[in-house]
């Protein structure tokens, strides 16, 4: 009766040592024999461990295998301690020893082999001699000694014999025997001693394998000797004749040997696999020979070798095989390594490489992830590695393959902060134990944190937090993720701050020299230009400058991420030049993270976005937040402009210019908008159509007021703008002119000369005010579409176009009227012209056979006419071919022929026009897509070139350089240029195609 509360008391006791199934624990000492129940010292052990009833868990499967190993606990305490303490973290582990309990021995010293002692062990375990000058494993029988037989038996034995390595090291780790960088060398050379072994048993399955010599060198995290407990182990493989022999058949046995090599180390058997042999980082990788020779090795990464494969090659190291050869690689390889940065496209690569990291995380993963993830392991690495590679040209002290001791080289040779290199070791150090205790449970690949409460709580005890395992493991890895990836973003612009700014460091400088290298690589260049900006900006004891100081390291960042850093900075300091005392500004830029980050990346992409700002600094505000940038209404617009004319009705040069102010923020709210992609070509074509639109009501109505007061009468007519063109179209661009027409109606009892000479000195002075010479962007008014051209009167009545369409229209006037819309003015009188003009563009039994041959006639001359000399036809993206104009000419002809009889196609725009066509069945669905998409990229490359340079063009530029800049402000990433230029020829080859069919021959 009174065992029950027994039971109940003793498991609620070891529950409160640590154990998550107190009952269960309970009976698993029970089963062990009175003498475990009453060992504390073996209880005391068993409770430390990471998982207590992991610990015992294997503990008890073991004594069932091998009841002695309580006796030999009792009498090596230290043995037990280091088994119990592996079985607490890995299932894996306490796995092989229940299987092979005859290991435990072997771990009794606390002494690591020699890598030549761990070669000798896993050759002397696969049947070899380690004594011969190239070992081979003896064929294995069953029991695994030397007789006929196959491999399988030799592989077993070679996992068995790793594992007890694994084990014995795995028991020094977690007692703290040795450290990380001990621990991952360790790793590494068992890894040799490994690969060594698998090669004797390729040899001996080889024949011929003595015609060849064959180097294994080591690549990642082998090649650095900081490798993992289970990772895939990366390789190159390189090989040379031996006297004598055919070069072509030498490295067909070697190929032969190093996928014997390979199969050795990872097929499966009995005892699993060891870990997968990676040779991707190979030239060509997948694709190229697994094997190459030392010449062939050389040629390609002379000839075609991108930056990330050099920045794989700071870690190699030969590891097995022919280590006289691999020493000859290595030494060749590096001489190359490091003159990487100053490769033509270094920046290029590095961006890219970056990408392909972030690429790599899984979505939903990158938050828990530690190597890939924000603030992981490979922010480190990357960092390191690229500081390196900058600064190692012209330090050798920097040339090392392991993260740890560059991180401590580059610290000290002053290329990074003391204390940032300690946070940086600190956190990899933090992250890399917690990587290998999650690969020691499972022996499994993995760099996941796991959600399971049970699996952090295993994680949090083996890194020795006690009191709250899971809150403590938690907050730690944050603290450490969190830091990494502040440093990350500093590591490379805080050092060139101190270089030029003197501040009160007591660490080592980084060098001007110094400095100078690594803006250059980072895509600056102008370095010295960036240095005098840097130095401008941060210079002195001011609170100005003391911000400055804080935002630069990031910005400094964005910049180089940007198309064109040197651009971006230097704009960066002109507009802190105006705005520097502005209290608000920095304080902005400062705490809001993206209104800093977009505004770097706008001044490194647009010049025209930059002289926009520069005219009006404080449009900075806006960039706070996407919400800002959102395209304001025209009626709002209208509004606001209107109370401007009305605050200086005085003085219509002052009221225009506030005016084209609020014009330059309008432009710069919607080309901020574009190029953070808020909004789309078509949305952009429309807002700065409504906002020319709004511009031009206020100029008209300013002239007619400043027209009236001059002639001390009242004005005698109504007048409207009628918008043409891409402004009739809502498809306006940065660069486009406003094409309009003048029309008036005089007023009852006014003479008609009076009217026409006021209505003609109003169109006049409306055009002045738009294009007078100020810091705001002109609107040039066009008026040439008008009747008989730049030779007829500037301003007509209704009557008289009437009568000039009625009499002398020509089949170019009616086309061009297929976009003519009311924008300002008097709304009936223009309503009452578009009425006028509807007959003449929508004809209601279409156009005749020879008004088409006549289009095609005049749309040919044009095409054969009017492209600039020199231009190339498929890179102009108005008149060429497959451009705007055949896109705009196939639609316009639709609506001639059939608009008449089909109401829909009744729009002033291209693309609404092609999709009612398509919809009425008078357009292919397919060609209006092609021709749709082949305008949409003509229309977003016109004004990306505005954008990108501040000035008008309609090419794609021939200079590299202005097609990268290109490229890069249309979404291509660096790489991408000739892609971003065989798209835009591709999409206007395809168009054309449907032009010469549809437009042509339709």
């Amino acid at each position: 009766m009174n065992a029950a509360p027994r039971i109940q008391t003793t498991a609620g006791r070891l529950a409160a040592l640590g154990f998550a199934d107190g009952a269960r624990a309970e009976r698993l000492l029970d089963e062990l024999g009175p003498e475990a129940v009453g060992d504390f010292a073996l209880l005391d052990d068993i409770v430390r461990a990471a998982d207590p009833d992991l610990a015992l868990t294997t503990l008890s499967r073991l004594v069932e295998r091998d009841a002695s190993v309580l006796g030999a606990f009792r009498d090596d305490p230290d043995l037990r301690r280091r088994v119990l303490g592996v079985f607490g973290l890995s299932a894996a582990l306490g796995e092989h020893v229940v299987r092979h309990p005859e290991c435990l021995p072997s771990i009794r010293s606390p002494r690591w082999p020699t890598l030549g002692d761990l070669r000798e062990e896993m050759l002397v375990a696969v049947g070899a001699d380690p004594d011969a000058a190239e070992p081979v494993a003896e064929p294995a029988t069953e029991g695994g000694a030397a007789g006929p037989g196959t491999s399988g038996p030799a592989m077993e034995a070679l996992r068995v014999a790793y594992r007890n390595r694994l084990l014995h090291l795995a028991t020094r780790d977690v007692t703290g025997e040795c450290t990380l960088a001990e621990a991952a060398a360790a790793l590494a050379d068992l890894a040799s001693a490994a690969l060594e072994a698998a090669l004797a048993i390729a040899r001996a399955e080889v024949a011929d394998a003595g015609d060849v010599r064959l180097a294994v060198i080591g690549m990642g995290k082998c090649g650095a000797r900081e490798l993992n407990y289970i990772s895939d182990v990366d390789v190159v493989f390189v090989a040379e004749p031996k006297e004598g022999v055919d070069e072509t058949k030498a490295l067909q046995t070697a190929t032969r040997l190093a996928q014997g090599m390979m199969r050795a180390c990872s097929a499966s058997t009995p005892e699993g696999a060891l870990w997968e042999v990676d040779a991707n980082l190979r030239p060509e990788g997948k694709m190229g020979p697994l094997v190459r020779s030392m010449e062939s090795h050389l040629a390609y990464f002379r000839r075609w070798a991108k930056t990330w494969e050099f920045q794989a090659l700071l870690k190699a190291r030969p590891v097995a095989g022919d280590l006289e050869l691999g020493q000859e690689y290595v030494a060749a390889v590096n001489e190359l390594v490091w003159q990487a940065a100053a490769r033509p496209h270094f920046v290029e690569d590095v961006q890219a490489m970056r990408r392909r990291v972030e690429a790599h995380v899984p979505a939903g993963e990158a938050d828990r992830q530690i190597k890939l993830g924000p603030g992981g392991l490979r922010d480190i690495e990357f960092a390191v590695q690229l500081l390196q590679l900058v600064h190692g040209r012209s330090d050798p002290l920097l040339r090392r393959r392991a993260t740890l001791s560059a991180l401590a080289a580059l610290s000290r040779g002053g290329y990074v902060g003391r204390d940032d290199a300690k946070a940086l070791a600190e956190a990899y150090t933090f992250l890399r134990q917690v990587e290998h205790m999650l690969q020691l449970h499972r022996l499994r690949r993995t760099h996941m944190v796991p959600s399971d409460t049970a699996d952090l709580r295993r994680l949090g005890r083996g890194l020795g937090m006690t009191t709250d395992p899971v809150g403590e493991f938690t907050t730690t890895w944050k603290r450490h993720a969190l830091e990494v990836r502040r440093l990350h973003e500093k590591l490379f612009y805080r050092p060139l701050l101190q270089a030029v700014a003197r501040l009160p460091e007591t660490e080592a400088r980084l060098s001007t020299a110094a400095a100078t290298a690594r803006l250059e690589a980072l895509g600056y260049a102008d370095p010295e230009g960036a240095l005098r900006h840097i130095a401008a900006l941060t210079s002195g004891v001011s609170r100005r400058a003391a911000i400055q100081r804080t935002l630069l390291p990031v910005m400094l960042g964005w910049f180089a991420d940007a198309p064109d850093p040197d651009a971006g900075l230097l704009g960066f300091r002109q507009v802190s030049d105006k705005l520097g005392t502005t209290p608000w500004y920095l304080r902005l830029l400062r705490d809001e993270t993206a209104a800093a980050d977009r505004l770097a990346r706008l001044l490194g992409t647009s010049k025209y976005v930059t002289g926009l700002l520069l005219h009006a600094p404080e449009a900075v505000a806006m960039l706070g937040s996407p919400a800002e940038l959102a395209v304001r209404p025209a009626a709002t617009l209208a509004a606001e402009a209107a109370a401007a004319v009305g605050r200086y009705a005085e003085d219509a040069e002052t009221a225009v210019a506030a005016v084209r102010a609020l014009r330059r923020r309008e432009l710069f709210r919607t080309a901020c908008a574009d190029l953070s992609g808020l909004i789309d070509i078509e949305e952009v074509g429309q807002a700065l159509s409504s906002l020319n639109d709004v511009t031009i009501q206020a100029a008209l109505d300013t002239a007619i007021n400043k027209v009236t007061l001059e002639r001390r009468a009242p004005f005698p007519t109504r007048m409207a703008v009628i918008a043409m063109g891409r402004l009739g179209g809502l498809e306006s661009s940065y660069a486009s002119d406003a094409d309009v027409m003048f029309v008036h109606a005089p007023l009852p009892g006014a003479v008609e000369r009076d009217a026409a000479v006021a209505a003609h000195a109003v169109a006049e002075e409306t055009r002045r005010l738009l294009a007078l010479p100020a810091p705001d962007p002109p609107l040039q008014i066009d008026a040439g579409l008008r009747p008989e051209g730049r030779q007829g009167p500037l301003v007509r009545t209704i009557a008289s176009y009437r009568a000039y369409y009625d009499r002398w229209a020509s089949h170019w006037e009616a086309q061009a009227l297929l976009r003519a819309r009311f924008c300002a003015g008097d709304a009936e009188l223009g309503r009452a012209f578009v009425a006028l003009v509807e007959p003449l563009r929508y004809p209601a039994e279409g156009i005749s056979a020879d008004a088409v041959r006549e289009i095609r006639k005049l749309k040919a001359r044009m095409e054969a006419e009017r492209l600039p000399r020199g231009a190339d036809p498929a890179l102009h993206t108005k008149l060429g071919r497959g451009g705007l104009s055949d896109v705009e000419w196939v639609a316009q002809l639709i609506q001639l022929r059939h608009a008449g009889a089909v109401p829909v196609l009744r729009t002033t725009r291209t693309l609404d026009a092609l999709r009612a066509a398509a919809g009425e069945g008078l357009l292919d669905p397919a060609d209006e897509e092609v021709l749709a998409q082949a305008w949409l990229f003509a229309s977003r490359i016109r004004d990306a070139l505005m954008l990108v340079r501040g000035r008008a063009a309609d090419s794609i530029p021939t200079p590299v350089k202005e097609r990268v800049l290109l490229a890069r402000a249309l979404g291509y990433p660096p790489e991408g240029t000739e892609d971003f230029v065989e798209d835009y020829r591709r999409a206007t080859r395809r168009a054309r195609a449907v032009v010469e069919r549809v437009f042509y021959e339709g």
